[in-house]
């Protein structure tokens, strides 16, 4: 793949899940350095600090001990508006709960809602979609 995401960003608790999806984003090169956080407050203390490998694709699960993907949004909102417009951020879910999905695409900051786990097919669409 010619163009390439700088750094990609997994917000997951689940490490099985962590893996496969490291591992397709690997094998299909679609961005240059991929940052595992197995917890939302530890993903915005990322967010919040790091000033030079800032991702531009944020996955996001939902449900996660601590600081669950909804709480992760409302503070996510209060970073710095420049820094958000570089950044795309999915929702993931193995939630079939139509409200879910709902809730998600009518919070601004959320591009698209997925299903988990992600597929070869699901990055390339996303690859294709979001890749500036």
């Amino acid at each position: 793949m010619k163009n390439k995401f700088n750094c990609i960003l997994l917000i997951d608790d689940e490490l099985s899940t962590n893996y496969i999806h490291k591992r397709i984003i690997s094998k299909l090169d679609l961005c240059l350095e991929i940052i595992i956080k197995t917890n939302a407050q530890d993903a915005l203390n990322y967010l919040l600090e790091e000033e030079n490998n800032i991702p531009d694709l944020i996955f996001l699960d939902i449900n996660m001990p601590g600081m669950d993907g909804w709480e992760f949004l409302e503070e996510y909102k209060l970073l710095a508006a420049e820094k958000r417009a570089t950044q795309t951020l999915l929702m993931l879910s193995t939630s079939i709960n139509p409200d879910d999905r709902e809730r998600a695409m009518r919070n601004d900051n959320v591009k698209d809602f997925m299903n988990k786990p992600l597929t070869e097919e699901s990055l390339l669409f996303i690859a294709e979609t979001y890749l500036k």
